[in-house]
C-alpha cells in the first residue's frame, strides 16, 4: 500500500507522544514492504533549534516531504496541516492517516479524492489549557470532520472511545500505544551532569504543560522529609508561562532540578536510574512516557485518571488526580519503605512488554487500512 501520514510535527523527533507514534508505525510499516510518506512540518524544534534533526529526505525506508508553515502558536498546526492535506489529497496513495483531532479538520479533502481516510485521536486536545479560543474551535472542528468523513477512528483509551460513542454516535476502534524492549543504563552522564546516582531522585519526564499537573508534585515534594532530589525533564510545548511559573515554585529549593528537553543517552540514565517515576497527569491521551517508564522497569507513581490507570493496573500505584496531600502520602511511605519500591520495579517491566507491543499495534492499524482491499476483492 501507499500510506501517508500527518497531523505530527516531524520524526524523527520527540518533541511529544505523537512524534513517537508516528515514527514506530512507520517503520513498521517499511519493514512489512508498504511504501510510507509522512508529512513534516517545517520549522525548528520545539525546545530549540540546537534541536534540529538533519534535514532528510528518506529516514528508515520512509519518505520525508517537508510541509511550508507559519511560526505562530496555534496557527503553525493548522496551516502545515492545511497544506500536508492537500499534498495527500493530489498525491498517489491508498490511505491518508491524520494524527491527532485539529489536522482532521481538512479530513474531507483526501476523502474527496477517494483515498480511504483513517484519523487516531491521540487525546482530547480541546481540553487542554494552552490553546486559545481559535485554537480550540479548530480542533473541535477537526474532531467533528474525523467523526463524520473518517473512514475509520483509532482512540487510544476507553475514555475517548466513550465520548466519540456518546457525542457522535461513531463507533471506534481502541488500539493503544506501544512500547519497546530496552537496555538499561549505568548512572554516567547523569553522575557528571546532573549530580546524580542511581535511585537519588524522583523522576518526571514528559511534556511541561499544565494538564501533566507537575505543579501539584513541586507542592507535594516540597513537603516530603526525603533525601531523594525532584528531577523534572522534559521540553516546553507553547507553555513558557507555565514553566516560568513551576520555576518560582522550586526557587527556594536546591533539590529541584530542571534538565530541559532530553534525548538519546540522557533520557535512557534518566529512565534507567530513577527511584520512582511519577506522573500526576489531570489529563492524558495515553502517556507514552508512563510506558517508556515502565518497560525500563520503574516504580511509577500516577494519578488514577481512567488513561494512566488502565496503563499501570496493578502493576503501579495510583492516587487521587489533583491531591497534593494524597501525592506526598504516597511519596512519602515509598521513599521510607524501599523494599516496596524493590517489589514494584520487579515486576514492571515484564508487565508493559507483555501488554503494550508497537508490532500488534501496526498489524491492527494495517487491518484497518486493508478493509476496503478486502471488500473490493469480495
Amino acid at each position: 500500500m501507499r500510506i501517508a501520514m500527518l497531523g505530527h510535527k516531524r520524526i524523527p523527533s520527540r518533541e511529544g507522544g505523537v512524534e513517537v507514534v508516528v515514527e514506530e508505525l512507520a517503520v513498521r510499516m517499511v519493514e512489512h514492504g508498504h511504501r510510507v510518506t509522512v508529512y513534516n512540518r517545517s520549522g525548528h524544534h520545539v525546545s530549540g533549534r540546537e534541536f534540529d534533526c538533519e534535514k532528510l529526505k528518506i529516514y528508515k525506508g520512509i519518505r520525508l516531504r517537508k510541509v511550508p508553515t507559519l511560526n505562530i502558536k496555534g496557527i503553525a498546526a493548522m496551516i502545515a496541516s492545511l497544506l500536508a492535506s492537500v499534498f495527500a489529497a493530489f498525491g498517489r496513495y491508498d490511505v491518508v492517516h491524520f494524527h491527532t483531532e485539529g489536522p482532521c479538520a481538512t479530513l474531507w479533502l483526501p476523502k474527496l479524492m477517494g483515498k480511504r481516510c483513517v484519523a487516531t485521536i491521540h487525546g482530547l486536545d480541546h481540553q487542554r489549557s494552552k490553546w486559545g479560543r481559535l485554537a480550540k474551535t479548530y480542533i473541535m472542528l477537526g474532531e467533528k470532520c474525523a467523526a463524520r468523513y473518517a473512514d475509520e477512528i483509532i482512540v487510544l483509551s476507553r475514555g475517548v472511545q466513550a465520548y466519540f460513542k456518546e457525542k457522535y454516535a461513531r463507533d471506534t476502534r481502541l488500539i493503544p500505544n506501544g512500547v519497546t524492549p530496552v537496555e538499561t543504563r549505568a548512572a554516567e552522564l547523569i553522575a557528571q551532569e546532573l549530580d546524580l546516582a542511581k535511585d537519588s531522585y524522583i523522576l518526571y519526564l514528559g511534556r511541561i504543560t499544565p494538564e501533566k499537573g507537575i505543579h501539584h508534585l513541586i507542592e507535594a515534594y516540597k513537603g516530603l522529609h526525603t533525601d531523594k532530589k525532584l528531577v523534572i525533564a522534559g521540553g516546553l510545548s507553547d507553555s513558557g508561562d507555565y514553566f516560568a511559573q513551576l520555576k518560582a515554585m522550586a526557587e527556594d529549593s536546591d533539590n529541584i532540578i530542571f534538565t530541559g528537553f532530553v534525548q538519546g543517552p540522557m533520557l535512557e540514565e534518566l529512565y534507567s536510574n530513577a527511584y520512582v517515576y511519577v506522573l500526576p497527569s489531570l489529563l492524558e491521551g495515553m502517556p507514552l512516557s508512563l510506558l517508556e517508564a515502565m518497560s525500563y522497569g520503574n516504580c511509577c507513581i500516577v494519578s488514577d485518571i481512567p488513561e494512566c490507570r488502565d496503563v499501570v493496573c496493578d502493576a503501579g500505584i495510583t492516587f487521587p488526580h489533583g491531591q497534593i496531600e494524597a501525592l506526598r502520602d504516597c511519596l512519602q511511605q515509598l521513599s521510607d519503605q524501599p523494599q516496596t519500591v524493590r517489589a514494584f520495579k520487579e515486576n514492571a517491566a515484564q508487565f508493559i512488554l507483555s501488554n503494550f507491543s508497537w508490532d500488534q499495534v501496526t498489524e491492527q492499524t494495517l487491518q484497518l487500512y486493508e478493509v476496503r482491499k478486502v471488500a473490493n476483492a469480495q
